[in-house]
């Protein structure tokens, strides 16, 4: 566990460094957030595929498979919601996993209310009880106190995030809250938590792909205790196997990302290139001003060349004349220019994702 440890923080940092550009990183976003949701809901027998999810997000329709659509559509959804809220500096609340089930399960923001009878998990094949959950007059009190130890970690910074994360995410599935969409909320939690405390990644991963492309090790993983009853044993049983596996994918998926990160930092460096080539090097020294305070004044771009303000007069003069620069105010006495709109987006385009 250790070892898979140094590496998530080892790639967190590797990428965090990395520049990429506002369209590639959207598009990565994108394409995670799709993957996301893809893979969360294939864990709960959702038969859309990764294209049909893109496409059911977008509003199209699969006649006979109604309960794909909405079952996508609501986690897309939600993921958006946890995208929000992580950018938020306020504590994780009930109120907050409430309203990830409303939007998970049942398409709505209104916070949904905890299970008010018992619940147990079956084997679908041969009917015999996998899981038997506390009573719903514990659920509650198990769920403040979670919340509470969560919030608690964040702020002390005492454990290792994703350590946070993991034990979250087991809790969430032992506790059992609701009746269905234990998983999907689960889930959307350690999002969150990974989210605010710095592990994001700018949302450019997805570990759900870990837990779906081997179904039987995620729930193997979940299933610690020697009973299938919480007060038997389950509640105080053993996680570490269970961290073990999620820190294990955790680590793999983000050095997934990191692969994916340096092709696209790559990428974006060739697409700026034949832009810069085209810059004198007077204009690539004030490229730099420009990208630090957006516009600058004859003065200030003579005292960053060099050159004399009577000198810069004319230079500017030609660089308008070839849509480098443009006037930013003409009314004003003292005459300032920002950069034309080509080389605008090209400082745009290179500012690190941090």
């Amino acid at each position: 566990m250790s070892k898979d440890l140094m590496e998530i923080e080892a790639v967190r940092q590797s990428v965090l460094d990395l520049p990429i550009d506002v369209e590639m990183l959207r598009s990565l976003r994108q394409t995670a957030k799709l993957l996301t949701t893809h893979f969360s809901t294939q864990i709960e027998g959702n038969r859309l595929s990764p294209a049909e999810v893109a496409r059911a997000v977008k509003g199209a329709r699969f006649p006979g498979r109604e309960r794909d659509e909405r079952e996508v559509r609501n986690y897309y959804i939600a993921l958006q919601e946890v995208e929000q809220l992580s950018e938020i500096n306020q504590p994780i609340t009930e109120q907050t996993v409430m309203k990830i089930h409303g939007l998970s399960f049942h398409g709505k923001a209104t916070p949904t209310p905890y299970r008010d009878g018992q619940n147990v998990i079956r084997d679908g094949s041969t009917g015999g009880i996998v899981y038997m959950p506390p009573e719903a007059s514990d659920v509650p009190g198990l769920m403040s106190d979670l919340i509470a130890w969560i919030n608690g970690c964040l702020q002390a910074n005492e454990l290792p995030s994703p350590i946070v994360a993991g034990l979250a995410h087991y809790q969430i599935a032992t506790i059992h809250p609701y009746f269905d969409g234990n998983g999907r909320t689960a889930r959307l939690l350690t999002t969150l938590i990974l989210h605010k405390s710095g592990y994001g990644l700018k949302g450019i991963y997805s570990l759900e792909e870990h837990y779906a492309r081997n179904l039987s090790a995620y729930y193997e993983a979940l299933a610690v205790g020697g009973s299938h009853n919480y007060y038997m044993g389950r509640a105080e049983a053993d996680v570490t196997s269970f961290l073990s596996y999620f820190c294990h994918g955790m680590a793999a998926a983000f050095s997934a990302v990191r692969n994916q990160a340096l092709g696209a930092a790559s990428r974006g460096a060739k697409d700026r290139s034949s832009i810069l080539r085209r810059l004198d090097p007077r204009q690539r020294r004030v490229l730099e001003l420009f990208k630090d305070q957006g516009t600058a004044t004859t003065v200030e771009i003579a005292n960053r060349l060099g050159l004399s303000p009577r000198t810069v007069v004319a230079l500017c003069r030609e660089w308008v004349k070839g849509e480098f620069l443009e006037m930013h105010d003409p009314s004003r006495k003292n005459r300032a220019y920002r950069l034309g709109k080509n080389y605008e987006e090209v400082i745009e385009r290179i500012k690190f994702f941090r």
